[in-house]
């Protein structure tokens, strides 16, 4: 894996976990951006709180890195409750939320990462629990088995997801609270350069906090990940971040002045190169560069179309005049014919 693929992959090592949760905010006021969404939920919160009532089941849908996980731990310290936490992929049996849910106290969050994936028959299962607080459980086989309501703690889940689209109807239907999350703008990205520099104490100028929130895909996750990366350059080289400094480092990294890595820049190659600009399938994107199409649709694809390198059509995928600019290709003359 380069280096750079281990900045915009989900996965961490454990190490990158515990430098990552001495980041992570604490409180919705510690909470850059989203401003929308957070008003909402204090609001939500607050009104939950009085009541004495837990919180409506919460739905967060968004790319990877905007900060759904965050807010699980900022809705269980802003409610007083604890927070269990697992995923989609690992509850492969009903008997594995059973284990989770009456383990669970009265108003406690429980929170599931890429709830799309949790096998049908574990969601099925859900549907009960998040309206009537009852897990049916089947004892026994065949013309004696039996159905009994297992009573849950009333409690709060905490979806998210980055396939909103994945989601089955009954399911999305039971969240109560449903909320998307943007890519996140320069001026906020550099609040959270400069907070987490000042948590890993380190020295930063200010035109270095925008070079680095303004290559990092409008994503806290990608801002914190570089910025760790530039202190090792600015501890060897000097002991502060400065503009010099942080360019040297992004370049070292491979990403550019648009915050593209090598592996965006890689689609957008294969795109004009072998497919001449598109219209062509994520599938024949994904065998052409070798990699997993739901990485592409998940990870790089969101930003890239954000930044309006690339586009969606009918018959597939194509490079906008801005990605040809960006490659610093000419633009094909037949090129609006192609968007038709």
């Amino acid at each position: 894996m380069d280096e750079m693929e281990g900045i915009v992959d989900a996965a961490k090592t454990s190490d990158e976990d515990r430098i990552e949760n001495s980041l992570r905010p604490q409180s919705l006021d510690d909470f850059i951006g989203q401003d929308k969404l957070k008003k909402n939920l204090k609001i939500f919160i607050e009104a939950a709180k009085n009541r004495k009532e837990a919180l409506d089941h919460c739905l967060f849908y968004a790319p990877p890195g905007l900060g759904k996980t965050t807010l699980s731990h900022i809705i269980a310290k802003e409610m007083g409750s604890n927070l269990r936490m697992t995923s989609g992929p690992v509850l492969e049996r009903v008997g594995d939320l059973a284990a989770i849910l009456t383990n669970l106290s009265e108003g406690d969050i429980f929170f599931i990462d890429e709830i799309h994936r949790m096998n049908h028959l574990v969601e099925e299962s859900l549907y009960p629990v998040m309206e009537d607080f009852e897990l049916d459980i089947i004892i026994g086989q065949g013309p004696s088995a039996k159905t009994i309501k297992l009573p849950v703690p009333r409690f709060t889940l905490v979806g998210a997801t980055t396939r909103a689209g994945l989601l089955s109807s009954p399911l999305r239907d039971r969240f109560g609270i449903i909320e998307h999350l943007d890519f996140y703008d320069i001026k906020d990205l550099m609040h959270i350069v400069k907070r987490s520099a000042s948590i890993m104490n380190i020295a930063i100028d200010d035109n270095a906090s925008e070079e680095i929130a303004r290559r990092s895909r409008g994503t806290p996750r990608i801002v914190n990940r570089l910025l760790k990366r530039i202190r090792d350059f600015a501890e060897v080289k000097g002991g502060k971040i400065t503009l010099d400094i942080a360019e040297e480092a992004l370049n070292a990294l491979g990403v550019d002045n648009s915050g593209l890595d090598k592996m965006d820049r890689l689609i957008l190659t294969v795109l004009v190169e072998k497919f001449g600009g598109g219209p062509v399938g994520v599938d024949t994107i994904a065998v052409a560069i070798s990699e997993e199409s739901d990485t592409i649709t998940d990870v790089y694809e969101p930003y890239l179309i954000q930044s309006g390198f690339i586009a969606r059509t009918s018959r597939g995928r194509i490079v906008t005049e801005a990605g040809y600019k960006h490659l610093g290709i000419e633009t094909p003359k037949n090129f609006q014919k192609e968007l038709i």
